[in-house]
């Protein structure tokens, strides 16, 4: 019956939950009866009838003395705070995210010592309810493993400062007694006794302070102040003191770790992307991905196509993408050929074809200035007498299906003069069709270029941010700072890292080609970055192994038997104008274009066949990446698209205005074309 009393007063499952586990501690011996009654107090002492059952049956009996009373009075003072934690906080009214009102029921302890502006100025109704991080579903508001080292010195650093600060406390109260009893006679010292507070002003303060010093002595030692406080205090006091230098020993040496740790952490603390963006950037690199991404764009496209029977859906590019600084190619063909040099497992001339395809088709297709083979050149013409003999005694050999791919007639293979004249004109347009190998190395390409373009702009920014702080200190503080009068090298912290911030970027790129060639640990080519870029370098530390899987769809290009074919078609169309020139004249090659694009599907009849359209507007350059149905059977249409398009040449042909004429008329026409 008594429980089932309780249950119903208690009115909450969870406070009845914690009045049982009272009961089970207690039943275990792990608190004696005095405990249990001061521990259900929160729940009963607002029902006086059940209260006063549950003593009488456990057989307790009030003393009004010595330690009971003082160990009653505590909770007594507190038993509001039983009240409090049964309030529904979450149906309360609500101020933002982190106060609510209590509600117009909830009875306010008493306060005496409160004045009248007490009562005008001081908040009773509305009461702080955190959210932690832990409970919020917003798995990017949780803290990192850094986060928990830096917070986990700072819950170190505050316990240990609680600690000192209150023995300190303690050592101020007694030699406040000391000097207090030096001063009385040895009568008044026997009659001399402490209450609860030991001379301070607080009851729980000092006493934590001896029980964390003394421990299960603690008790023994708080009574010996309190009867004899002449001959404890000095006894106690120094003891104390000896605490107190032991600690603070201790705190020197903490302080050590904790800045280390900090030092080690605190960048790192910074970075929320980081560890993700590692994780998902390896499969963002697969092949399968950047396929599967634009084969899911090809079937979102054909099926509402079907549903809502339109044509317009079924032509255009699947994917767009933007290269917006030239000069970025540079810096991107630097790092691919410098990781090609050094691979051992390419042979020498496919390594100079790929140092073709890098410095002058892909800058070609860009309408970028070409990049230098010199230092290629010098290694040919060394050794040009020796192949021309192997040449002559062999006789001429394939290779990958190219008939005479030796170094020395290797250097034309990408030679393409139609797109280099392009790269003077304010708007053009280059047309290739390409098989999967081409298109991966094309994606990986632009990300590598997208990447770098995106810590250069990093670097600039921050090239920026000191040329205002370098003239706030002249104009503000009248002085220059110079590196030694860093406030990191002055209070004896890690010293900042020994570059100027012009030099960022070009630092950066000397550490990707260490990390490359296995010279630098990647652990510490992260902390550097983040050194340089803070919470922005993320970016790039992923940056080894973008440019090996470019390597390797390198290696595929200058292999594969139809990739070689791929770019022999381009070449070749090249030639005859079908791939591209002034987008002001793009209408009149369209059949040319077509006649072209039916060849390469002819070629890529096993796998899928993509459209590339690089086209430089407005300063910049964009890629349109369209996939090709394939599967529609044509054949007749090649000849005939053939025959039409040696008519339309013809008849242009056969203006009697001069070439020069021509060309000018066809960048700026003045009329419609034919």
């Amino acid at each position: 019956m008594f429980f089932e009393k309780v249950k119903k007063a208690l009115r909450s499952s969870e406070a009845y939950d914690n009045f049982l586990r009272c009961l089970h501690i207690f039943n275990q011996e792990v608190i004696s009866r005095a405990e249990l009654v001061q521990l259900v107090i929160p729940f009963l002492g607002k029902f006086p009838e059940l209260f006063t059952w549950f003593k009488n049956f456990l057989g307790y009996r009030e003393s009004f003395h010595g330690e009971s009373s003082h160990t009653e009075s505590l909770p007594k003072e507190r038993a509001t705070e039983g009240i409090a934690m049964e309030i529904d906080y979450a149906s309360c009214k609500r101020l933002g995210s982190s106060y609510r009102a209590l509600p117009k029921s909830y009875q306010q302890p008493k306060c005496t010592g409160r004045t009248p502006l007490c009562r005008e100025v001081l908040n009773d109704t509305w009461v702080s309810f955190p959210s932690w991080s832990e409970d919020s579903t917003f798995v990017s508001s949780k803290k990192t493993q850094y986060e928990e080292h830096i917070y986990r010195c700072e819950d170190e650093r505050f316990e240990l400062d609680v600690v000192l600060e209150a023995n300190l406390s303690t050592i101020r109260a007694l030699e406040a007694v000391q000097r207090k009893i030096s001063r009385m006679s040895a009568e008044e010292q026997l009659r001399f006794k402490m209450d609860n507070t030991l001379g301070g002003s607080s009851e729980v303060i000092h006493r934590k302070a001896i029980q964390r010093i003394y421990g299960d002595k603690a008790n023994d030692i708080i009574d010996g102040l309190k009867k004899n406080p002449a001959v404890s205090v000095p006894i106690v006091l120094k003891r104390l003191k000896m605490k107190e230098d032991e600690w603070r020993d201790a705190q020197r040496g903490f302080n050590k770790i904790w800045r280390d740790q900090n030092e080690k952490y605190y960048l790192k603390s910074l970075d929320h992307q980081g560890i993700n963006f590692k994780q998902n950037d390896t499969k963002v690199l697969r092949s399968k991905t950047l396929l599967n991404e634009i084969e899911m764009l090809y079937d979102d496209r054909q099926e509402r196509a079907s549903e809502e029977t339109a044509t317009l859906l079924v032509t255009g590019p699947h994917l767009t993408q933007t290269y917006e600084d030239s000069q970025i190619l540079e810096d991107a063909a630097a790092l691919i050929i410098h990781h090609v040099k050094r691979q051992v497992g390419i042979q020498k001339e496919d390594k100079y074809k790929i140092k073709q395809i890098i410095h002058h088709f892909i800058p070609d297709l860009l309408f970028a200035r070409r990049g230098e083979l010199s230092d290629v050149e010098e290694e040919e013409e060394e050794e040009e007498e020796e192949e021309d003999m192997e040449m002559d005694s062999e006789g001429p050999k394939k290779h990958n299906g190219l008939p005479g791919s030796s170094p020395s007639k290797s250097k034309l293979l990408f030679s393409n003069t139609a797109a280099q004249k392009l790269r003077g004109t304010d708007e053009a347009y280059s047309l290739l069709f390409v098989n999967n190998y081409w298109y991966i190395f094309l994606r990986l390409h632009h990300i590598l270029c997208t990447r770098l373009l995106r810590i250069y702009g990093q670097a600039e920014k921050q090239i920026e941010e000191d040329a205002r702080e370098r003239e706030w200190e002249r104009e503000v503080l009248g002085f220059k700072r110079e590196k030694n009068e860093n406030p990191a090298i002055q209070l004896k912290m890690k010293e900042p890292l020994d570059v100027d911030v012009e030099d960022y970027y070009s630092v950066f790129l000397e550490m990707v080609r260490n990390l490359l060639d296995g010279n630098m640990e990647p652990i510490q080519y992260e902390d550097s970055l983040r050194e340089m870029f803070t919470i922005h370098a993320y970016i790039a530390f992923t940056m080894d192994k973008l440019i090996q899987s470019i390597v390797r769809q390198l290696q595929h290009l200058v292999t594969d038997d139809v990739c070689a074919r791929v770019t022999d078609l381009y070449l070749s169309e090249s030639a005859n104008k079908s791939s591209g020139g002034p987008l002001s004249t793009q209408t009149s090659r369209a059949t040319a274009e077509g006649s072209y694009q039916r060849k390469a599907e002819q070629l890529m009849t096993d796998e899928n066949c993509f459209k590339l359209m690089f086209v430089k507007s407005r300063g910049s350059v964009s890629l349109a990446v369209e996939l090709l149905d394939t599967e529609e059977d044509n054949s007749d249409e090649p000849a005939e698209a053939e025959r039409w398009s040696d008519y339309v040449g013809r008849y242009l042909n056969s203006d009697s205005a001069s070439p020069e004429l021509r060309e000018h008329l066809s960048q700026t026409p003045v009329f419609l074309p034919r």
